[in-house]
């Protein structure tokens, strides 16, 4: 390959972040939902518990959430090796930080799955307080982030 496609490539490799988490913020609220609709369905009763069942938000909610999971965890990775093989170092900063803290917590949220499917209330309530922290970390790191990606194209 020709250093002159590397080069491009390089670049341009620093836009498949932010990319990557806009979409990952679509679906993160897309969990949300599902993840309310099967907390609704769970005390709904009669026709409307037959009704929410049959939509299936349960199945709905751990296939995005593992999604989800798996994109945050991988763009994040992507987005510190890119940000190193651009610069020659990451910097530290406060969207770095969040970004790691999101990381942190998302792996945390996932991992209170058994308890929920056993019924551990203190489970659900925790999943949801840290899936709120992250969510809202999400939109300060948008925010920060098009910050950054505008710093980029300056540069270019």
């Amino acid at each position: 390959m020709s250093s002159e496609f590397l080069n491009t490539l390089k670049v341009y490799s620093q836009f498949v972040h932010p990319i990557l988490m806009w979409v990952l913020l679509a679906l993160t609220s897309y969990a949300l939902y599902t993840g309310f609709q099967w907390r609704r369905t769970r005390s709904a009763t009669g026709d409307l518990k037959k009704e929410l069942i049959k939509q299936r938000f349960n199945v709905k909610h751990h296939q995005i959430g593992a999604i989800v999971l798996s994109v945050m965890v991988v763009g994040s990775i992507g987005a510190m090796g890119s940000t190193y093989i651009n610069s020659g170092k990451l910097f530290v900063n406060p969207h770095l930080v969040a970004g790691l803290v999101m990381t942190g917590l998302i792996a945390m949220s996932a991992s209170l799955t058994p308890f929920m499917q056993k019924g551990q209330e203190w489970a659900r309530v925790s999943h949801i307080l840290i899936n709120v922290v992250i969510t809202g970390l999400f939109g300060w790191q948008a925010v920060t982030g098009m910050t950054i990606v505008q710093n980029i194209i300056n540069r270019m």
